[in-house]
């Protein structure tokens, strides 16, 4: 069954543009055709700034209005609409840590504002974010497939990023929480410098220091997946031939655990062992996958 998804942007936060692309990272998924084009969808996504502001509002009223199941995807101040959207019978995920840019023109040209989304995008992909709305999503095209959807209600925080994240080492996870958290206090400080402050003298170096924030979350974000890598414990969720999800942690997967103790099994029968590259590759798969690994191959 294909699933049909429109997908309906307005204005820009971190998640916008790579909202379709989450769902279909090889552009061969066979189930699901994402597009904004006037056709029957089996579902929709509304993605936007605020999803309180007066143009947002109103097309969660259209949405609402209409017999579509709609999922509303928005930053931070959208979880203090999160009750009307309940009324209105609306999905939504509302990703906290998406902050608003330092948009006065004083400041913010081209550059700044693609320096800016890049370096957000950095935080919510390598946090885990994105993986939890990527995986919210696909649970909806799951149950669209089976004849029947539960809209989800999701609050994206630091602690449900870093889960989504898969994070082995409890550094890394820190690191991550650290980052989203970061990430986070970037609108406020944008706000402050965008609504609340007069002469471009006192608004410049407010806008600016939130940017500069959001770039040294970007580089925690990404200390934290270079400590997974050390570990060659990153975790990764392709979507597989089907469209559905798949996991992996190791970068080059060789032996199962049951193919190690086998491998081992072999070798001891025979009376030899391993080549030490093999051994290494076996001892790393038993540690990460068993709590009980036999004491003479641990020395």
């Amino acid at each position: 069954m294909v699933v049909k998804i429109a997908i309906i942007k307005s204005g820009n936060i971190g998640t916008s543009p790579v909202i379709d692309l989450l769902l279909d990272e090889r552009a061969d998924r066979p189930n699901i055709v994402p597009k904004i084009d006037a056709f029957e969808p089996d579902f929709a996504i509304f993605i936007s700034p605020n999803p309180g502001a007066p143009g947002p509002a109103k097309a969660r009223e259209m949405l609402s209005a209409k017999d579509i199941p709609a999922i509303i995807v928005g930053d931070a101040p959208g979880k203090g609409k999160k009750d009307e959207m309940d009324e209105q019978g609306l999905g939504y995920i509302i990703v906290m840590s998406d902050p608003m840019i330092g948009a006065k023109r004083e400041w913010l040209d081209p550059t700044e504002m693609a320096i800016f989304n890049s370096d957000i995008l950095k935080v919510l992909a390598e946090t885990g974010a994105l993986r939890l709305v990527q995986k919210t999503i696909d649970t909806v095209i799951e149950q669209a497939e089976a004849g029947s959807i539960e809209l989800p209600k999701l609050i994206v925080t630091a602690e449900k990023a870093a889960e989504a994240g898969g994070f082995a080492n409890p550094y890394a996870k820190a690191k991550a929480i650290a980052a989203y958290e970061m990430a986070g206090s970037v609108a406020n400080l944008d706000m402050k410098g965008c609504f609340m402050t007069k002469g471009f003298e006192n608004f410049i170096p407010l806008v600016a220091a939130a940017h500069e924030i959001a770039a040294c979350a970007a580089k925690l974000a990404q200390e934290a997946r270079e400590i997974e890598k050390a570990n060659d414990t990153v975790l990764r969720t392709p979507h597989m031939k089907e469209g559905n999800p798949g996991s992996k942690t190791d970068l080059i997967n060789f032996f199962t655990k049951t193919e190690c103790w086998q491998i081992l099994l072999d070798f001891e029968l025979k009376g030899g062992f391993p080549t030490l590259e093999i051994f290494r590759l076996i001892l790393k798969k038993l540690k990460a996958q068993s709590t009980i690994v036999d004491a003479r191959y641990i020395s």
